[in-house]
């Protein structure tokens, strides 16, 4: 991702926590890049913004989609296991930039994937992950125009 859509997903975030505060729902944040993928915040309901969560999130390739997947998927088992009636929602934000088409976690009752994709050659990557797992596709200008 370049700056310019790492800067709108962090700000896309931010917002996203902001209404999770104000509704009082649980909250996860997975961040994957480079090798690693790791749970930055919850489950829980934020009652503050932490900048500290995203701000050594980069952008610039390599991204381990399937294993930022993974861990989100675990987060959600362990979720629908303690809560088994709560409604458990799993919103994927990248450009598409990887290989991986990791299968649809099977603790999300809904999904959304957020593309960030720009430029003249397009992969369309998040959209064949939000077919293959009968997902939502938006872009991030879709979520602030509603």
């Amino acid at each position: 991702m370049s700056g310019q859509q790492l800067a709108l997903a962090k700000g896309l975030l931010v917002a996203m926590f902001d209404q999770a505060s104000t509704a009082r729902a649980e909250t996860a944040l997975v961040c994957f890049g480079g090798a690693r993928a790791d749970v930055r915040f919850g489950p829980a309901v934020p009652r503050w913004w932490n900048e500290r969560w995203l701000q050594p999130v980069g952008g610039g390739g390599g991204t381990p989609l399937a294993l930022g997947v993974s861990r989100a998927a675990h987060v959600l088992e362990r979720a629908a296991r303690g809560k088994p009636a709560q409604q458990r929602w799993l919103w994927l934000l990248s450009d598409g930039r990887s290989s991986d088409l990791p299968a649809r976690p099977m603790f999300a009752d809904q999904l959304v994937c957020v593309d960030f994709e720009r430029g003249v050659v397009r992969l369309g990557r998040c959209e064949q992950i939000a077919r293959a797992w009968d997902a939502l596709c938006c872009t991030p200008e879709d979520l602030i125009a509603s």
